[in-house]
């Protein structure tokens, strides 16, 4: 249980003039170490398409698009994972659509693959990435039920799932108004079901979509509240809104940098007496990254030498050498990680085919 009250974090969110520097040097106490992690990864989209139509999305395509990916075969995938080996990439992040099966097109796909289902054949990539490469299976896919959950967690040693906000106010603008799945019961359901089976989970906060600073609170807090339940909030994103051309908010303001600097010191404050780590995309804030290191951020997140940043593809993603530049000039350590953070890496978290081969890969790291 948190020391901080709402009022204390919203007070950081208001926070003008020195008292930012205030309230970042108090963050910057909860640091641990010296180290700034990120997870060498591969991003595989198994399909584009998606029952959501969020305002700011850059990742969803309509069936009719030609370039869309409808849906992977399993050769197509298990190519690239071999591929992303030999670059040493140790996590396979899949991400798809919500619901992506209730799009005839992609059903249809499915059965000629021989499958009623989305799960049922993610289940099965996961199984193949675990069979055919020494890489850790990590899925990105919506909401899921308690049932589906279940499966995925035999065969993938994290998931996540972006809380984005828990505000209802947000389904009514353009940023989720055409978007069942954003619906925050329906996420927080999600969160907190992955907690109950003991799946390593990673969530965060969308900001700049329109939300105001007591939603940012009450999003937080309410992660917070699952994480004292549960324990098995590993890390929280905090990911701030970005233009493009392409989107229905594409004159949308984006946030500051202090906004972004004020919401990631707070995050820090709130989950400073944790171990969950707090990261913010490397590939959104080029020139300003380095900033929220000393605002208490501790991770960089998956980085990919071999895939682009599906979710947004206009923004590539640093190199590792670019990485470690920005971490060491702001005075820290980078250090690589797994999609699975050490504390969980039991039997109590994992069955004993997963435990085998995260303990093996944490021998070579």
């Amino acid at each position: 249980m948190t020391n901080y009250s709402k009022e204390d974090i919203l007070s950081v969110l208001n926070a003008k003039g020195l008292d930012i520097l205030k309230y970042t040097a108090k963050a910057a106490q909860y640091r641990k170490n010296n180290l700034i992690t990120y997870s060498k990864n591969i991003f595989i989209p198994l399909t584009e398409i998606c029952r959501n139509d969020c305002g700011y999305c850059n990742f969803k395509k309509n069936p009719t698009d030609k370039d869309a990916i409808i849906l992977k075969t399993k050769e197509e995938i298990l190519e690239e994972l071999k591929i992303a080996e030999k670059q040493g990439c140790k996590e396979a992040l899949f991400t798809f659509g919500e619901d992506a099966d209730e799009e005839e097109v992609v059903l249809k796909r499915l059965n000629e693959f021989g499958y009623d289902n989305m799960v049922d054949y993610i289940v099965d990539i996961c199984q193949m990435t675990l069979d055919e490469t020494n890489m850790l299976p990590h899925t990105n896919g919506g909401n899921f039920s308690y049932d589906a959950l279940k499966k995925l967690k035999e065969v993938n040693v994290s998931m996540g799932l972006m809380l984005e906000n828990s505000s209802e106010r947000l389904m009514e603008l353009p940023a989720h108004k055409k978007s069942p799945g954003k619906d925050p019961k329906l996420r927080l359901e999600t969160i907190t079901n992955a907690g109950k089976l003991k799946i390593p989970y990673t969530t965060g906060i969308l900001i700049g979509i329109g939300e105001t600073k007591e939603e940012i609170v009450d999003s937080l807090f309410d992660i917070r509240e699952i994480y004292d339940k549960y324990d098995h909030i590993q890390e929280i994103i905090i990911q701030n809104f970005t233009r493009t051309p392409y989107i229905e908010m594409k004159d949308w303001p984006e946030p500051s940098l202090l906004d972004m600097i004020r919401t990631v010191t707070a995050a820090t404050l709130l989950f400073g007496d944790t171990d969950v780590s707090i990261q913010v995309p490397p590939n959104l804030n080029y020139d300003t990254a380095q900033n929220f290191l000393l605002c208490g951020a501790d991770d960089w997140g998956g980085v990919s030498p071999v895939s682009v940043d599906y979710v947004n593809p206009t923004s590539p993603w640093p190199t590792i050498d670019v990485l470690n530049n920005l971490t060491v000039d702001t005075g820290f350590k980078l250090t690589e990680r797994l999609c699975i953070y050490e504390k969980y890496v039991t039997d109590e978290w994992l069955n004993d085919a997963l435990l085998e081969k995260t303990l093996n890969l944490l021998k070579h790291l």
